[in-house]
Order: structure tokens, then sequence, then C-alpha cells
């Protein structure tokens, strides 16, 4: 398994997430190195190949999946400022995936160690010839990487490929407004012919990013359908994750069922704001449709 040429300057490493390398002043810039044990020996080797170095690290936000391999690669590595106490603290990111600390081995891609987080950029900041683009809603400072040199934005977790929604349920987010607001942005940059790059899922541009993007938004919009249906009746955050997974055909499995809970949360607080649910307490606390 080798690097993807995807321009002058920049190759993509494949995985989940994928790891793209950006050639800058004869040096390699790695944004999302990924996890696994072997991880960074694979992408040393492979910028090896291309006759350089690494001397900078990009996380396009401070989930485990997306940082772990950091320590051992020698770089520093930049996150955006909300990321930043997310990617260095290993309860940090179980509180933000499980509501406090998670049962040990529960959560997928959890690891305990720290990762050091040598600086922060801000939205607009152009680092290493990318400039950092603002797609959240997904973690509170995921960011895209733009690279006009190539015609490309590694959007990291901003949208998901259709085969790992089918497979999972929802897509991860915390805030709806924020989740759609990125794929608009998105939108923009795949009619201007930009190639899109998720972090889990494969590169698109043109109608077939178009048609990404929408089964995104689709997902979202079914889910809010399925959960003002379901909730003609109190229920709770749980209850509700299981009744969205199981009409979308998700297996129901403890990991999918907890990783769903967070997105559907969010789906709650967006409806609730909008003043379409009312909060009850009935045997715990649930959710239900406002009666008009």
């Amino acid at each position: 398994m080798g690097v993807r040429k995807l321009g002058d300057s920049a190759y993509l490493y494949p995985g989940s997430p994928s790891t793209l390398i950006r050639i800058h002043e004869g040096n390699a810039v790695l944004v999302d190195p990924g996890h696994g044990s072997g991880r960074h020996k694979d992408l040393r080797r492979e910028v090896g190949k291309l006759g350089l170095e690494v001397n900078l690290q990009l996380a396009t936000h401070g989930h485990a999946d997306h940082v772990s391999v950091c320590p051992k690669i020698d770089a520093p590595l930049l996150t955006h400022r909300f990321e930043f106490s997310i990617a260095e603290s290993p309860l940090n990111r179980e509180i933000l995936t499980f509501g406090s600390k998670a049962p040990e081995g529960f959560l997928a891609y959890a690891f305990p160690e720290e990762v050091k987080v040598h600086g922060v950029f801000e939205w607009g900041d152009e680092i290493a010839g990318l400039k950092a683009v603002q797609l959240n809603g997904h973690s509170p400072g995921m960011t895209g990487f733009l690279d006009e040199e190539n015609g490309l934005i590694y959007a990291g977790d901003s949208f998901f490929g259709e085969r790992l929604l089918q497979s999972v349920g929802l897509p991860y987010l915390v805030d709806v407004g924020l989740f759609w607001k990125s794929l608009e942005t998105l939108r923009e940059y795949a009619g201007s012919g930009y190639l899109l790059i998720p972090s889990h899922g494969k590169s698109v541009s043109g109608e077939e990013a178009i048609e990404t993007l929408e089964f995104n938004i689709k997902r979202v919009e079914d889910s809010e359908k399925l959960a003002l249906e379901f909730l003609r009746e109190p229920l709770t955050v749980d209850e509700l994750a299981f009744r969205i997974m199981r009409a979308l055909g998700v297996e129901l499995t403890p990991k999918k069922l907890a990783l769903n809970l967070v997105p559907v949360r969010a789906l709650i607080a967006e409806l609730y704001n909008r003043g379409e649910l009312e909060a009850v307490v009935e045997n715990g606390l649930k959710w239900v449709r406002r009666k008009e």
C-alpha cells in the first residue's frame, strides 16, 4: 500500500483516516497522521521514498484516531485552538465522545496516552502552503486544509463516505447547524472544481462530490424526520438512538449505539431550540414533541 499522487506537491496515504502528505519548501507536512501501531513507520517510509523528511504535523481535530501516532513522529503538531485540550487530554477526548470517562475498552479508537500539541492556529491562517478553513460541527475546532496549488481540500471529518454512514448510522456531529454550514461550504468548493478528501471515505470531485455531500445531508434530514415521528411518545436519548439506528438498518452493537448517542443528543438540542420538543420527567428524563 503506497501513496497516491494528487498533484505536483501533494500525496495521499490511505487509511481511516487517510493522511495528506504536502510537500512544502523541501520538507513534508503530514495532515492527520492517524492511529495504529505501525502507522508512524509506514508514513516515515513513504515520505522517505519521496526523498523528504517530516518537519510539521497538522490535525483537522483532536480525536484519537487522527492524532494518536503524532508523538512517534519527530515533528511539531499544530491544531486549531479549540482542539488543543481535546488532542492533549485523553480524558477530554472521552468526555467529548461519551460524556464522562468511558468504560475501559468501550470506545473505538480510545488512546490513553497524552499527545503534545506544540502550537495552535486560527481559521484563515496560511500554514505551509495550506489554508485553514472552518468546517466545524463534527467537533468544536474541526478544520479543513485548502490546497490551492493542487486543487484540493482535505476536509477531515466534516463529511463522511456513504459506506461508513451506512455502517454506522448518523454522521458523528456535536452541532447540527454547524455541520450543515460546513457541508454548504464544501458544496461551494466542489462546485468550483476542488477535490474533496474526507478522512474516512474516498476522495470525490464534481458530481460525485455533490452526491456524497447530499447523502450526508439526507442522512441528517432522515434522522430528524425519524426523531419527530418517534417522539410522538416520550423517549430517552438511548431509546431514540436505538429506534433511529434500527430504522436506518444499522447493526445494533453497544459501541455503535454509544457513538450514535452523541449526534442524537445534538439533534435533540436542535429540535428543542426550534421549539419542536420539550423535556419531561417520566421515570427518567425523556423528550417528546411539543403539543401544538
